[in-house]
């Protein structure tokens, strides 16, 4: 019994390894591409070790270092700032659609509902950041037009429904009113919830390019995305110039390939050193509605 056991534990184990390794290669692949030189990778393909060890992608991307990190500092900002108000407007939100004894409670629950079906579409809603609401080239475009995402005001509210309501019923007994209550009871119960959805809106907020390319026309105030797909297009406007076509200059000579991967390690970079320490709330707050609808 006891070897049966451990010969099945032993398979799981190497299951998940090969799982593992699986997941890895794909990272792995692309920081060893963007490590190597332009002219390996063109004739040589892709290998999971750098062909021809180079930086010529790096020192390209960098060209202008101060651009960069000023997109850096950019996007950091409105993607901390963004999802710490996102957070506390959804929780504050879902906490109120938890009450019992909230009145018109499934009308407002339509309302928020009925904005995952419909938008206002691109050109009113352009017209409404730019032009009423005055957000056009600040920093607060990248903020206010996304604040509450109603799929995550409906997962908090779930979580929120399943912490038992004589926690708060008590604590109204001990002469608790509804902010200490929210404040001191619900959200430190809730930190698997808001750190799944922290994450999630962190990540959206990472990776927005869209807003930057609408929105914004003054270069200190561009998103790291938007910066490095614009030069990326730098490179397509390069290769397919009047040099390329009177074979003045070699395609080879244009890092294309080595810097795309060269801009998923520096855009992928922060995520993976944050996630870490989301990770043991991950779980937990994923499967919140697995039980309960």
């Amino acid at each position: 019994m006891k070897k049966t056991e451990a010969f099945r534990q032993s398979v799981f184990a190497a299951v998940f390894a090969v799982i593992c390794l699986a997941v890895l290669f794909p990272l792995i692949l692309v920081v060893s591409v963007s490590l190597s030189n332009e002219t390996e990778i063109v004739f040589r393909g892709y290998g999971i070790l750098p062909r021809g060890f180079d930086l010529s992608a790096y020192q390209y991307i960098f060209k202008k270092p101060m651009a960069v990190l000023n997109a850096y500092k950019v996007t950091a900002t409105f993607a901390v700032v963004g999802t710490a108000m996102s957070v506390l407007l959804t929780s504050m939100l879902s906490y109120t659609l938890s009450k019992r004894n909230l009145r018109r409670k499934n009308a407002i629950s339509f309302y928020v509902y009925f904005t995952m079906l419909f938008s206002g579409g691109l050109v009113p809603t352009y017209i409404l950041v730019s032009q009423y609401l005055g957000l056009e080239d600040s920093i607060w475009v990248y903020i206010l037009p996304c604040m509450i995402n109603p799929w995550y005001v409906f997962m908090m509210r779930t979580f929120f429904q399943g912490i038992p309501y004589e926690v708060a019923e008590a604590a109204l007994v001990d002469g608790a009113n509804e902010y200490k209550i929210y404040w001191n009871i619900y959200m430190p119960l809730s930190k698997p919830m808001l750190a799944t959805i922290a994450l999630f809106l962190f990540l959206a907020r990472w990776n927005d390019w869209y807003t930057a390319m609408l929105y914004i026309n003054r270069d200190e105030l561009v998103s790291l995305q938007y910066l490095l797909q614009r030069i990326m297009d730098n490179i397509a406007l390069l290769q397919n110039s009047e040099n390329m076509r009177l074979n003045i200059m070699d395609y080879k000579d244009v890092p294309s390939e080595t810097v795309r991967m060269a801009m998923a390690v520096i855009v992928a970079g922060p995520a993976l050193v944050i996630f870490p320490f989301f990770q043991k709330y991950f779980v937990k707050g994923v499967t919140v509605g697995a039980v309960k609808g």
